[in-house]
């Protein structure tokens, strides 16, 4: 009995050990993530710090509710815009985000960002509820021109979000899987008037509440360019 006392005790200061050095271990690697100077968080989930509600004229209200950031549903237009520009790059850059409809029919995300010498705008739920695509290539908006795509979008339930600008492409991904591969010389990219005041970042909704969380930038690195973004087969 008193073998067996001891052998029970070894395995359970063993497994104990095991558990305080996972523990060491993942506490590690989130304050490496915490230090990584390319990454810059663009909401912290408590207040709107660093953005303010974009002045479309008609605009519902932008407020911060459980984490998320509600952009209310306006007449016709609600966003928000990136206060300090000299934060966001013009290029070799990533934005992540998540987004939700929470109720109304049309986009629900309007991501208008810088593109090299340009602008574009990600609109994902658009023209009814469905199209998504890049406004605009060439004049030609998001329903019109080779970024076209259709996609269902269910509504209070969240979607990943990543758009990536380099010196060449512009590519985005809703949930790993890529809706847009875009070369950008030749190309002129340019807004619509309506979310001229998105600019140099800015989000908007159409007729329609959406939310907002988890918004970081990353600056790509020389490594990140070098390797080929992971994609969902």
């Amino acid at each position: 009995m008193r073998l067996q006392t001891i052998v029970f005790l070894g395995v359970a200061l063993l497994a104990g050990s095991v558990f305080a050095e996972d523990a060491t271990k993942v506490k590690e690697k989130g304050e490496k993530q915490k230090k990584d100077k390319n990454v810059i968080s663009l909401f912290d989930g408590k207040t709107l710090k660093g953005w303010k509600s974009t002045n479309f004229g008609g605009e519902g209200e932008v407020l911060v509710s459980d984490g998320s950031l509600v952009m209310e549903v306006g007449s016709d237009m609600t966003g928000i815009t990136w206060q300090d520009a000299k934060v966001i790059p013009r290029s070799n850059y990533e934005i992540t985000f998540q987004a939700m409809r929470v109720n109304g029919f049309d986009f629900f995300c309007g991501l208008t960002l810088p593109i090299q010498k340009g602008y574009g705008s990600l609109i994902c739920g658009g023209w009814g509820g469905g199209v998504c695509g890049l406004s605009s290539i060439d004049s030609y908006d998001a329903s019109e021109n080779e970024t076209t795509s259709y996609r269902e979008f269910k509504a209070k339930q969240w979607y990943k979000f990543r758009i990536r600008v380099t010196d060449e492409q512009i590519n985005a991904w809703i949930d790993d899987e890529e809706i847009l591969d875009v070369p950008i010389l030749d190309h002129k990219f340019t807004v619509r008037i309506e979310v001229e005041a998105s600019k140099p970042l800015g989000f908007c909704t159409w007729q329609t509440t959406g939310a907002l969380k988890d918004i970081k930038l990353r600056k790509l690195t020389k490594a990140d360019l070098e390797k080929k973004p992971e994609t969902k087969e």
